[in-house]
């Protein structure tokens, strides 16, 4: 009967029947699945859920990036590389920093680990956004994801971490506005947010943040004024806010900031007074506030601030008397405060600065005299006293400063005679005393400052004859000399400038003809001998004859083509003599190598920190800089080169250029260096020596993370040797042409190293003074190293421009890179590196040189001469079928960024040069963020890109 009656149920009521039968099969399931947790659980401590959420997490890495975690294969996750267990077997760290992985954190399961204390994910390339779920980890104290490509806010429920003492999410591209649910981290110590495109306000709920010693939020987007809550922050050391947007005054509550240590506050928009306590508690180091609109005096407790090391207060409004706001600061070993209102006297104590190394206070309404004390502080390197008032003649003891190299007192009223021991001042690079009422004759020692770059006598009144000694100053690039009082001829021997771009003698009262030996100077690109008495032919040289009138006016006998002066006669023409002229010049040039001794290394600039850092204590894993320790020891790194590589063995060689073989040098100490060591010809002479001397004056003059570091130089009549960093990954044409490498450069790091050559080009066209050219940019001419970042290399064929006049050369360069212009016009101009940029841009989307689609793009321009070509389809050709095919297609934002650097591509490719862009429109349109496409990516053509235009200035 029960069994007729269970089956009368089975068939009477089906549907309950299969309900009771599903819930038996998932109770069965589910006691499984606990039997299999529970036996995970057991033999790990409670961390199988943690193993499964690491794998999964690991799962969705790249390729290459799973592979760098071979360690975790399923098998005891608290013997992973990386990962950190209590004894519960429980995962209480992640640290993964520096390991080059590539995912996002959308598909870490944060909430599998509870006990979770720190989560370290920096310098490694991490995509996407960080997940709100991160709020999950109630635990965690250590949150450091600095130096990847995360994006998006910071989500809100980072707030709900209370138990975090440290957070750093710096060098990302995090948007949107700091959320105000950060002030509830009570226990918060640091707080790195800087380099990021974080914009509104400094949330005042930060004034909750008692614990709170470092704050960084600079290189960011942020606006509004500073929240006086700020104030509170009474254990605040380290206060970073510099290139924001802030605006307003600085709230009084600073005042309460007595412990600080760093101040940095510049390129903002801020206004008002700093504050009375900087220094109170003895401890500020560095106080960085330049480019604002600050007002006042300098804070009393700055006078005798003995810890201050690093002051830039240039370009303010900041006024007081220099001598009374200022007292001994025997540790201070950089301090600029020039452009401003200061007046009074300098005082002695900046002569018992023993550790200053830069001083300059330009622009501001000093008077007295430069006192003879300024030569105890015999560290300095920079003296910058121009446009002032003092008087008084310059103290001969400036000659006892072995380490200066720029001495700037321009636009003064100072009198007497240039004292000749500056000529003892061997590394002296920049002489300007231009601008004052110095009288005599030129010192002859000047010739024995052999490294001058920039001499600047003008507007004196100077008398006496140009001494012969200048033309011993080999490295010489710009010489004025105008208006003073100087009297007899042109030296012959001044043709032995070979570097000199700018020449100005003009009011003046020379004589005599124009020597030949200006024949052979053909770096020149401005000249001005206008009011003299100069007689005779111009040199047949482009720069003499393409000159304005207004550069040779108001002579007795010059003759010549030209506009205003009259024709030579057969006699007077020495265009006969300029090749043997020449050979001259080679001889001298020659005859000074060959006599020099071992110079040794020149360290022009040693390894540069970020703008507006301090001293620090080094970055984990920095490699002891010997260039440092060494400063200007050449002879000892010399030996070290030689012997790191075997007497440049063969077996060192990681390259061959132009002009040179690139070796790589290890040193013992770990460092590692490439060297180029100059090729020589059959004669023993160096193959390009003014490409040598050219690329040392580009690469000492400017500095940029895009640029390669130069750090140092040999020159030697049996070799010349330039010291660089070394770059891991070599050229992009060896990264782009081998198949292996070229897979994992994908399309994120092709977008950045584009930007990074942009930010470097606009940064050498509108940042320096005058503008750098460098007229071979091509894919060999690229580095890049172990984190993809480019480095602009190569500067044998830059060149420096004035905007004001005309600027031709020869043709440099690499054919396949060069602008098409430069088959009819030798004018230098910006133009030219926006052309190679833009055909470097494609290679790197193409992943080959863009040859034929460059024909084929002029063709479609309708510029041809042929006016029976019918139209190509180039404009019909499909993005997609040009890109490398290596790599898998972008999406989404990242496609938008390709989209983006393919249009602007072909805009600097435009036939005429005035339609392409500038380099800084350029720079500025790859900084922001990617747009939306207007249309599905496989269906968008060149034509639809080569159509888009931008400013062009």
């Amino acid at each position: 009967m029960k069994y007729c009656y269970t089956l009368k149920l089975c068939i009477a009521k089906p549907t309950m029947t299969a309900f009771v039968y599903a819930i038996f099969i998932a109770l069965v399931f589910s006691f499984d699945s606990f039997s299999h947790a529970s036996t995970a659980s057991t033999k790990f401590g409670g961390g199988g859920f943690e193993e499964v959420a690491l794998l999964t997490w690991k799962a969705s890495f790249e390729n290459h990036s799973q592979s760098l975690l071979s360690s975790w294969n399923g098998s005891g996750h608290c013997n992973w590389v990386g990962i950190g267990c209590n004894k519960a077997c429980r995962v209480i760290h992640i640290d993964l920093e520096s390991f080059g992985l590539r995912g996002n954190l959308s598909t870490l399961s944060f909430s599998s680990f509870p006990y979770l204390l720190s989560l370290e994910l920096s310098n490694n390339s991490f995509y996407g956004t960080i997940p709100p779920v991160i709020g999950s980890l109630s635990r965690l104290t250590y949150l450091r994801l600095s130096n990847n490509q995360l994006s998006g806010r910071i989500p809100e429920q980072i707030g709900m971490l209370t138990s975090l003492v440290d957070i750093d999410l710096s060098e990302n591209n995090l948007a949107g506005s700091i959320s105000a649910s950060i002030g509830s981290l009570s226990n918060l110590i640091s707080l790195f947010l800087d380099d990021n495109q974080l914009s509104g306000c400094i949330p005042s709920t930060m004034g909750n943040l008692t614990s709170l010693k470092d704050l960084s939020l600079h290189l960011n987007q942020i606006s509004c004024s500073i929240p006086p809550e700020l104030g509170k922050l009474s254990s605040l050391t380290n206060l970073r806010l510099s290139g924001n947007k802030l605006t307003g005054s600085l709230p009084p509550e600073l005042d309460n900031l007595t412990n600080l240590e760093n101040f940095d506050i510049c390129y903002n928009k801020l206004t008002g007074h700093l504050p009375n306590n900087l220094c109170l508690g003895g401890s500020l180091r560095s106080l960085l506030a330049f480019n604002n609109s600050l007002i006042g005096r300098i804070p009393k407790s700055l006078m005798n601030c003995t810890s201050l090391r690093h002051v830039r207060l240039n370009r303010n409004e900041l006024t007081g008397n220099i001598s009374e706001d200022f007292g001994l600061l025997p540790h201070i070993y950089y301090i600029d405060l020039s452009y401003n209102y200061f007046f009074g006297e300098l005082s002695i104590d900046w002569g018992m600065s023993y550790n200053l190394t830069f001083l300059r206070i330009s622009n501001n309404e000093l008077s007295g005299q430069i006192l003879p004390q300024f030569a105890g502080a015999t560290k300095l390197q920079v003296l910058d006293l121009s446009s002032n008032h003092l008087v008084g003649k310059i103290p001969r003891t400036l000659g006892k400063l072995v380490s200066l190299f720029d001495l700037t007192l321009r636009e003064n009223e100072l009198s007497g005679n240039i004292p000749a021991e500056i000529g003892s001042l061997s590394k002296l690079q920049h002489l300007d005393l231009a601008g004052n009422n110095l009288n005599g004759s030129i010192p002859k020692q000047l010739g024995q400052s052999v490294n001058l770059i920039k001499l600047r006598l003008s507007r004196n009144s100077l008398t006496e004859a140009i001494p012969i000694e200048i033309s011993q100053l080999k490295f010489l690039q710009n010489l004025d000399l105008g208006n003073n009082s100087l009297t007899g001829e042109i030296p012959q021997q001044m043709g032995n400038l070979q570097m000199l771009e700018i020449l100005n003698l003009s009011h003046n009262r020379l004589s005599g003809s124009i020597p030949s030996s200006f024949s052979g100077m053909s770096s020149l690109t401005s000249v001005d001998i206008s009011y003299n008495h100069l007689e005779g032919p111009l040199p047949n040289t482009r720069v003499f004859q393409d000159a304005p009138f207004e550069t040779y006016r108001d002579n007795d006998g010059l003759c010549g083509n030209l506009s205003g002066l009259m024709r030579c006669s057969p006699i007077m023409s020495n265009g006969a003599k300029s090749r043997s002229d020449n050979k001259v010049v080679l001889w001298i040039v020659g005859s000074v190598l060959g006599i020099s001794l071992l110079l040794g290394i020149g360290i022009f600039l040693v390894l540069s920190k970020r703008m507006g850092t301090t001293e620090s204590e080094p970055r984990r894993g920095a490699v002891e800089n010997l260039f440092v320790i060494w400063s200007y020891d050449g002879k000892l790194v010399y030996e070290n080169i030689i012997e790191a590589t075997e007497d440049f063995n063969a077996r060192h060689c990681i390259g061959m250029g132009g002009y040179g073989t690139v070796y790589k040098a290890e040193f013992p100490s770990g460092q590692v260096v490439a060297v180029k060591k100059l090729h020589t010809s059959q004669d023993g002479e160096f193959a390009s020596l003014s490409s040598f001397n050219r690329e040392i004056h580009v690469l000492t003059e400017i500095r940029h993370r895009n640029i390669i570091r130069l750090y140092g130089f040999c020159s030697h009549p049996q070799q010349s040797l330039l010291v660089y960093e070394f770059l891991e990954r070599g050229s992009l044409q060896k990264i782009l042409s081998s198949e292996e490498e070229a897979l994992g450069f994908e399309w994120t790091k092709r977008v950045n190293v584009i930007k990074g050559l942009a930010d470097a080009l606009s940064y050498m066209h509108h940042d320096c003074l005058p503008p750098v050219i460098h007229r071979d940019i091509s894919s060999k001419n690229v580095l890049l190293d172990s984190d993809y970042i480019s480095h602009l290399s190569d500067f044998g064929t830059a060149r420096l421009i004035n905007p004001q006049s005309s600027n031709w050369t020869s043709f440099v360069g690499t054919f396949g890179y060069a602008a098409p212009e430069l088959a009819y016009t030798m004018d230098v101009n910006t133009r030219l590196d926006v052309y190679s940029f833009g055909v470097l841009t494609l290679e790197v989307l193409m992943g080959r040189h863009p040859g034929d689609l460059l024909a084929s793009l002029y063709l479609s321009s309708g510029l041809s001469s042929s006016s029976d070509l019918s139209p190509p389809t180039a404009y019909n050709i499909l993005l997609i079928d040009v890109l490398d095919k290596r790599l898998p297609l972008p999406r989404n934002q990242v496609a938008g960024a390709v989209v983006l650097a393919a249009k602007l591509a072909l805009s600097c490719l435009h036939p005429i040069p005035q339609c392409r862009p500038t380099m800084q429109i350029v720079s500025l349109e790859l900084s922001k963020e990617s747009p939306s496409l207007q249309y599905s990516l496989p269906m968008i053509t060149l034509g639809q890109l080569y159509n888009v235009n931008f400013p062009t200035s």
